[in-house]
């Protein structure tokens, strides 16, 4: 069968394994499985990513804090309306 599709024989043999896998007549991970566990490590390389760049962000911005850089802080106008009143 693999020479009449040019096919190798370590890849039917892979083919007839995992179909074996899925039928549930062989232990391993079946095809849905697989494709779960993809999705997963293509989701947590992504979830690290975002970590990462959080990460680097939180840094920057407390060196800039810390560096004396101007700061927004919500109630600096409220405080001088105060002052302004005593």
């Amino acid at each position: 069968m693999a020479q009449d599709f040019d096919l190798t024989e370590t890849a039917v043999r892979l083919w007839i394994g995992q179909a074996e896998t899925d039928a549930g007549e062989r232990d391993g991970l079946t095809s849905t499985e697989r494709e779960e566990l993809a999705s997963l490590r293509r989701e947590n390389r992504r979830l690290r990513e975002d970590v990462d760049i959080l990460k680097r962000a939180t840094a920057f911005f407390a060196k800039e804090t810390r560096c004396g850089a101007p700061v927004h802080r919500g109630g600096e106008a409220r405080r001088s309306q105060r002052q302004a009143r005593l």
